[in-house]
């Protein structure tokens, strides 16, 4: 008798009149697949965002700086202890300062970082994102290097000098005034971030003399961590080494932190909101459901007085929403993949036909995606839940039918 469930349960999927699936199961189908579509192309488009957040902005700012209330001296053997750290991937001495810079077209507030060029190709990838010039370049004395952003807004380009004004005071016989110094421009990069509107570099050397600091001294020294968001642990686990309560750290947590948070709170938002479209669509199933027990209220009968279970009752009516929710899951899966695979070109289309860059205010001009396999996965079975418990519940109203009842009027 089980196998005449399942049997029934797939013929009540189809057309009374034969052929494909009813209208009612199609709408059921239709909707299940655009919720699952729906919710694995969002997420992978968020994922992919997150990541090139991750990559671009976390792959130039330091994971950790460490800091002390002094210039630290003797960084190089301090440099060489931390390193012995298995947890940290690498370190280097490291100084922000913050400026104001001038040309002849414009002013901008900016933060100039004294790097030393030869370990920062282990520190960052802004020598992945040069596009006039190296960071070697920067060991030529006075000289520095700026984003695409920062030279547009104060017209600048390569060869060029600037004013750079700190906010350090230099005092001589003729009073007190900001530290300043003009720097030649010998490179120029472009992450596509907002960093390419403030972040400049100089070598460590320059910014020695401008900080008015020994050789052997620094201002901080940043890591790099094998685990960027274990930066806190490691740094504190660095400190702790160091015996000395004068040093203190600061992560990447405390300046771009609430950045990668309210990303991972607008993904649990959206995602939220469609699966809005997926409880939708289980209500589609349910009614689908519904309507199959009431037109097949004589049939039902009819069984029951053979001698049909209640349990062989229910499994027909269980089939036909659980084939509904594994054909909708299954048409969604294939439908989002088509859809991520090709959103680019769907992009490029709509930009064809307004005849403008839908992403000239965004980072990067392309929409980056990253499919996360488990994520998948559980979108998946928390929608073959939803369907799956919205098709019980008409199913067991099939229990509560009196076959004597149904038949008196036949």
């Amino acid at each position: 008798m089980s196998s005449i469930s399942l049997k029934l349960g797939y013929k009540y999927l189809r057309s009374n009149k034969g052929g494909g699936f009813s209208f009612t199961t199609l709408l059921a189908i239709i909707g299940l697949a655009i919720g699952i579509s729906s919710l694995i192309v969002v997420t992978s488009v968020m994922n992919g965002f997150e990541k090139e957040l991750e990559d671009r902005i976390l792959g130039v700012i330091p994971h950790s700086v460490i800091t002390s209330d002094n210039p630290i001296s003797n960084y190089e053997n301090i440099i060489t202890n931390i390193k012995k750290n298995s947890e940290v991937i690498d370190a280097s001495p490291y100084i922000n300062i913050q400026a104001i810079v001038s040309s002849s077209y414009d002013t901008r507030g900016i933060s100039v970082i004294g790097i030393d060029p030869n370990i920062e190709k282990n520190m960052s990838i802004i020598s992945d994102y040069m596009l006039i010039g190296n960071l070697n370049s920067i060991e030529k004395d006075n000289s520095i290097i700026i984003g695409s952003l920062l030279a547009a807004n104060i017209g600048a380009y390569v060869g060029d000098q600037i004013n750079i004004t700190t906010s350090d005071i230099k005092t001589s016989i003729i009073g007190s005034y900001p530290r300043s110094v003009n720097l030649e421009i010998v490179g120029i990069y472009e992450l596509k971030t907002e960093i390419d509107q403030f972040l400049t570099f100089i070598s460590h050397q320059t910014a020695q003399k401008l900080k008015n600091i020994n050789n052997d001294e620094t201002i901080s020294i940043r890591l790099k961590t094998t685990n960027l968001f274990d930066a806190d642990l490691i740094s504190q686990n660095v400190l702790n080494d160091f015996n000395n309560n004068s040093y203190s750290y600061s992560s990447w947590k405390n300046t771009h932190g609430t950045l990668f948070e309210a990303i991972q709170f607008e993904k649990l938002l959206i995602s939220l909101m469609l699966f809005l479209i997926v409880g939708v669509a289980s209500i589609l199933v349910l009614s689908t459901v519904v309507m199959t027990v009431k037109s097949k209220e004589r049939e039902i009968g009819i069984l029951l007085t053979l001698g049909a279970s209640n349990k062989q009752i229910i499994l027909i009516f269980f089939t036909q929403g659980l084939l509904v929710s594994l054909i909708g899951i299954f048409v969604g899966i294939i439908l989002g993949f088509i859809l991520i695979f090709n959103l680019n070109n769907f992009i490029n289309f709509i930009e064809y036909l307004l005849g403008r860059n839908l992403l000239d205010a965004y980072f990067i001009n392309y929409f980056p995606y990253h499919i996360d396999s488990l994520q998948i996965l559980i979108i998946c079975l928390i929608s073959f839940l939803i369907s799956l418990t919205a098709s019980l519940v008409p199913s067991f109203r099939v229990v509560k039918l009196n076959p004597v009842q149904i038949l008196r009027h036949e």
